[in-house]
């Protein structure tokens, strides 16, 4: 007999939405412990989407959806939304090559209404489809889900001034997952915003407003009046003040209420912001218990939770950075910590609470943290800025004009760099050379071990003038060898074997994958350590030396460290045949890292055999035909 037998009636939300509402809270009874025995099994993002399920439920039974648009901000609390329309059997390859991803993808559902990953897009994306609808004539409904966290950031209000001020339709919903409610205030507050929202009380509110337009006076009272009271009895001024109709705060784990509420918001004009409050975690201890432990978590037993380790694991380059951080804060008491809430990711846990007067984390703000780094440098600190690759995107225009502009000391601990694994395109760090190489005044590494990125960190942070150091994740090869602070020679590559006819020039972690093919062919291996400076007097004796260069990096080939090698040939006029791999101008698919490196032939069998191949070269020239080299295809390593 099955353990969900309503759970296995509903295949899309119009089987939800012929089930009584009586019958809600049992669904998501199943549907939580669908989710967290499917999550076990495959790993994925398990508080969040726990916190979600009574909402998710409540969305797709009151709207009539795909028609209706829901846009979840970041996606990963979609796990429910995606069970709900008809990926239920799907969610076993959840994350893994060739299964569904972990979050909303427009291509793999009609009821992914847009593909999402990065935080605080909800609002502005929902509001684009609003405005969409009203030019069509279109009476859709528009609803955007966004967290507590997503809403720090400047993106979501400056969606939400602009929306205020367009009268937009569109309901936005805040899950705060950090506020709790007692019981008896939360029944009034209950009772109050269903109140509010019902038509009786927003047709007289609108006619109220109409008749004291007529007399100033009188209005301006009303205003002034209304404004105590709400204070008094809401938190929703400020979204009141940015045009919205606030609504809340209610119990988002009761399934019932919120279908009451959802159905009386649906018919209301104009922005509505609804605030829930929700529990991460919820209904499962271990994950209630700890939340952040159950954010990301890999395969475990659902019984027993996640168990502790019991071997010492080799330290990833994230424990390195977390370690490093700590020791040349003793060292050097101008050090500040930054980073834009990933204090666990990125690996200041162990500072924070060893330096918490140095730490800061400025919530989902990457723009803020930069400029705010930058204005510390101004005063004679030196700050260090914590933040994943895809997750720097975001703040390039305070890179450029903020910090190397002026050649401030900022060091950037880019975390997360090169193909990421399980969290697919959205999360891929894969585009930051190509970001940060052409900022003048900026120092750019890229460690092929655990020693050499602790190596890297310290020689960013004496750099006199911005620097950053990109490394993967997980574990670097060899073992961390001694808690120095030695610094490298800047620019000064290192030659790992020597060889002839071909050099191989690795950037970063695809070292030992070089180093194999490199055995193969009896060629020369460097490990480049630098993409900006180049180590240029050995790139210029090993061009006299030998026959081809092949560049080799974790990151797309466009405008890459390849890219870097091809245009130092052109400048010196050098002819030579270079191939460059790397990845391929198209976004990487979700995987395994390892999966996704040999799929695009950057594992030690991939790079032998693209050298094998000999692919034609194609001549390339400068406008006027003074400088000439020669480069190799890189044609698709698929």
């Amino acid at each position: 007999m099955s353990s969900t037998p309503l759970l296995d009636g509903i295949r899309s939300p119009e089987d939800l939405r012929a089930r009584s509402v009586a019958e809600l809270d049992a669904i998501a009874l199943e549907l939580r412990e669908f989710l967290i025995t499917t999550v076990a099994q495959t790993g994925g993002h398990l508080a969040a989407n726990l916190g979600t399920i009574e909402l998710a439920l409540a969305l797709h039974y009151v709207f009539d959806t795909p028609r209706d648009r829901i846009v979840w901000d970041v996606g990963h609390q979609a796990y429910a939304h995606k069970v709900l329309t008809g990926r239920r059997e799907a969610m076993a390859t959840l994350r893994q090559y060739g299964g569904i991803a972990g979050f909303p993808k427009r291509d793999e559902s009609e009821y992914d209404t847009f593909g999402v990953g990065h935080s605080s897009t909800s609002i502005s994306a929902a509001a684009g489809m609003a405005i969409a609808a009203a030019r069509s004539g279109s009476r859709n409904h528009h609803v955007a889900v966004i967290g507590d966290g997503a809403m720090t950031a400047g993106m979501a209000f400056e969606a939400m001034n602009h929306v205020g001020d367009l009268d937009c339709n569109l309901l936005v919903i805040l899950n705060d997952n950090e506020m709790s409610i007692s019981e008896n205030v939360g029944a009034m507050s209950q009772y109050l915003t269903r109140l509010l929202s019902g038509r009786l009380y927003c047709s007289v509110r609108e006619g109220s407003k109409r008749v004291l337009r007529l007399v100033p006076p009188v209005k301006a009272l009303a205003q002034r009046a209304e404004e105590h009271v709400k204070g008094m009895i809401t938190p929703g001024t400020l979204f009141e003040e940015l045009g919205f109709q606030y609504f809340g705060p209610i119990d988002g784990h009761e399934v019932e209420g919120l279908v009451t509420m959802l159905d009386n918001l649906r018919d209301i004009e104009g922005p509505r912001l609804l605030h829930i409050v929700t529990r991460k975690g919820h209904g499962y201890a271990p994950a209630e218990d700890d939340p952040c432990r159950y954010h990301g978590v890999s395969k475990f037993s659902p019984e027993d939770g996640i168990s502790p380790s019991g071997k010492a694991k080799a330290p990833t380059y994230t424990d390195v950075f977390g370690a490093w951080l700590c020791d040349q804060a003793r060292a050097d008491r101008r050090l500040m910590g930054i980073t834009p809430a990933m204090r666990e990711g990125s690996g200041l846990v162990r500072f924070s609470e060893e330096f918490p007067e140095r730490y800061f984390d400025v919530g989902i703000a990457e723009q803020h943290a930069v400029t705010l780094a930058a204005g510390m440098a101004c005063e004679g600190l030196h700050p260090v800025v914590a933040i994943y690759s895809t997750f720097l995107q975001r703040a390039m225009d305070q890179v450029i004009h903020d910090v190397a502009l002026q050649n401030l000391p900022v060091l950037f601990a880019i975390d997360r760099a090169g193909v990421v694994g399980p969290d697919g395109p959205t999360h891929a760090g894969t585009f930051d050379i190509a970001l940060l190489r052409p900022i003048p005044n900026l120092l750019l590494m890229a460690p092929a071990n655990a020693t050499e990125c602790r190596q890297m960190l310290t020689t960013g942070f004496r750099h006199e003038g911005p620097a950053a150091v990109r490394y993967p994740r997980g574990v670097g090869p060899g073992t961390l060898k001694g808690d120095a602070l030695d610094a490298l020679p800047v620019g000064e590559a290192k030659v790992e074997r020597e060889g002839r006819g071909i050099a191989l020039l690795s950037f970063g972690a695809l070292l030992d994958a070089a180093l194999e093919a490199g055995e193969a062919l009896d060629a020369t291996v460097v490990n480049m350590r630098f993409i900006k400076p180049l180590d240029t007097g050995l790139l210029r004796r090993l061009a006299r030396s030998h026959g081809r260069f092949v560049t080799v990096e974790d990151h797309v080939v466009a405008g890459g460290a390849g890219s870097a090698v091809l245009e130092w040939l052109a400048s010196e006029g050098l002819t030579l045949p270079c191939l460059t791999l790397g990845l391929p101008d198209r976004f990487t698919r979700h995987g395994t890292r390892e999966r996704i490196l040999a799929d695009h032939g950057l594992d030690s069998r991939g790079i032998l055999e693209a050298i094998r191949r000999g692919e034609q070269p194609v001549t390339c020239s400068s406008d006027d035909g003074n400088v000439t080299f020669r480069s190799f295809r890189t044609g698709s390593q698929e």
